[in-house]
């Protein structure tokens, strides 16, 4: 359901996480996950460091080690279990690595090329069109080597031209704002919003609430469970007055669950979460 402006709009999900958990090295990293996303809708996940966005954004792509303990993904329908990343990328998944990968000698046309199928338009503009969208020119970057001479905010650019130009399904962004500079959000926005508006369902995944202004629907995790799903305004005022405050006094996530100090954070989470509205709503374990 999106509620971005007050409006409720019910669609069958694209992505449907069900009762998710993950257990690694004797913890738990997620703890019943549950989370929808619609195709053409942001849907933002916002975390503290650690809360375990990016983990289940590799569970959901089907990363080696990364095979969950009990639950089902479905996309389109079908259950995504036993699912190589290589299938899941052709049923239409994608995602957008924190750190952007580098490809030696490629140059970035032929890098962000490499992902337009063949039933797509023509392949160079396509990939202009994904150069302009995220404010890189065309002419300067198109033959440049995908290398070390590129900074980490051009490298985070050209990986999310690559994205807009696959026109993905879903596509999974985990913090594209790493390494870009505060005047250059406004672009990634766009793109973003773009994505979405031809069809792509994003999951947008941030520990930055100034992002969540973008979002159709918002969910907040922290130690591994969502907490909240419903209007990004609420979710934001949520995090600013709840989660910011906690890793202020405990620290960087994951933590010692049995911890009194982490205990006593957890129950007063638990509180005031079951008055916000929003579709679903997960206590605290």
């Amino acid at each position: 359901m999106s509620v971005k402006d007050g409006k409720s709009i019910m669609a069958e999900p694209l992505l449907q996480i069900e009762n998710l958990s993950l257990r690694r090295e004797g913890r738990d990293i997620l703890r019943g996950v549950n989370l929808t996303v619609q195709a053409g809708q942001i849907h933002v996940l916002l975390g503290l460091n650690g809360s375990g966005k990016s983990s289940l954004a590799y569970v959901v792509m089907g990363c080696e080690s990364y095979t969950p303990d009990s639950g089902q993904i479905l996309f389109d329908g079908r259950d995504l279990a036993g699912l190589s990343i290589t299938e899941r990328a052709r049923m239409g998944i994608t995602l957008a690595w924190q750190e952007p990968a580098r490809f030696e000698g490629l140059p970035v046309g032929k890098y962000i090329g490499v992902g337009v199928r063949e039933d797509q338009t023509n392949e160079r503009e396509r990939v202009m069109a994904a150069l302009e969208a995220v404010a890189l020119p065309p002419k300067v970057y198109g033959f440049r080597a995908a290398d070390q001479t590129l900074s980490g905010g051009e490298r985070k650019r050209v990986e999310l031209a690559a994205v807009y130009a696959m026109r993905p399904r879903l596509a999974i962004l985990d913090e594209p704002d790493s390494g870009i500079d505060v005047l250059s959000l406004g672009d990634i926005e766009r793109l973003i919003r773009r994505l979405a508006d031809e069809g792509s369902a994003v999951l947008l995944i941030t520990h930055r609430d100034e992002l969540v202004t973008m979002a159709d629907v918002a969910s907040l995790m922290c130690f591994g469970s969502i907490l909240f799903t419903g209007d990004p305004a609420e979710a934001r005022r949520y995090y600013a007055g709840r989660c910011r405050p906690h890793l202020e006094s405990l620290g960087a996530q994951p933590w010692d669950a049995a911890s009194p100090e982490v205990q006593a954070a957890l129950a007063s989470n638990g509180g005031p979460v079951s008055q916000l509205s929003g579709d679903a709503v997960k206590e605290p374990a």
